[in-house]
């Protein structure tokens, strides 16, 4: 695996499938400063996440942050070793972390489930052979590293991933299959996403019921 520099670790507050006092808006004007190019707007959500409007993406996660909809992939392969990714230099967040299989947003008024599975092909290249919804979780994490803040509901799915892995190189810039001992060593050495310990133990359940106890 390709050696990356420590960060700090950010610490945060964060609950299952409950409604925190976050304030949600509705705007859909980008700030100044957003990322050049298209624009691409995420769900808006109240604190039910039931979906209230839309937000293009750079400015959704500018402080203080809008609550949006999101998803997190974790795909198993045959032995139960999990699927994680080093995400791409290019990224606008989180650059050049390891992370969960697959993560990201759904289009306005896309299902989550065709969401995860679409962005997971995108990514890496393979359509999970099967993808099941282990809940919800909500959490507002900011990122030191680049001054973002991930406030997000976001939809847990776990499944397996059977076919020889392709990666966009625009997205990812490593991967690797890891039993749940080898996580913990790599853990201890590398940089994770800043959402990847909440999605990870919010989705232990849905892990367990594919990959075994041993995670």
């Amino acid at each position: 695996m390709p050696q990356s520099p420590p960060t700090d670790q950010t610490h945060f507050d964060a609950e299952i499938d409950t409604g925190l006092d976050v304030e949600a808006d509705v705007t859909t004007a980008p700030q100044a400063g957003s990322a050049p190019g298209a624009e691409i707007l995420l769900e808006l959500v109240d604190d039910e996440g039931v979906t209230i409007g839309t937000a293009e993406k750079h400015w959704a996660h500018q402080q203080p942050g809008r609550l949006h909809r999101a998803f997190s992939v974790f795909l198993f392969d045959r032995q139960g070793r999990l699927l994680l990714q080093r995400r791409a230099l290019g990224k606008y967040h989180s650059p050049g972390v390891w992370s969960n299989t697959c993560c990201g947003h759904p289009y306005p008024d896309e299902a989550p489930f065709v969401a995860a599975a679409r962005r997971t092909t995108e990514e890496l290249g393979i359509a999970p052979a099967l993808l099941c919804e282990a809940g919800t979780v909500r959490y507002d994490l900011p990122d030191e590293a680049s001054g973002l803040i991930e406030r997000e509901w976001n939809h847990l799915f776990v499944g397996l991933a059977t076919a020889p892995v392709e990666p966009n190189p625009d997205e990812v810039d490593d991967y690797a299959f890891v039993t749940a001992q080898e996580l913990r060593e790599l853990r201890a050495e590398r940089p994770f996403s800043v959402w990847f310990e909440t999605v990870f133990e919010a989705a232990l359940p849905g892990i367990r019921e594919i990959a075994g106890r041993d995670w």
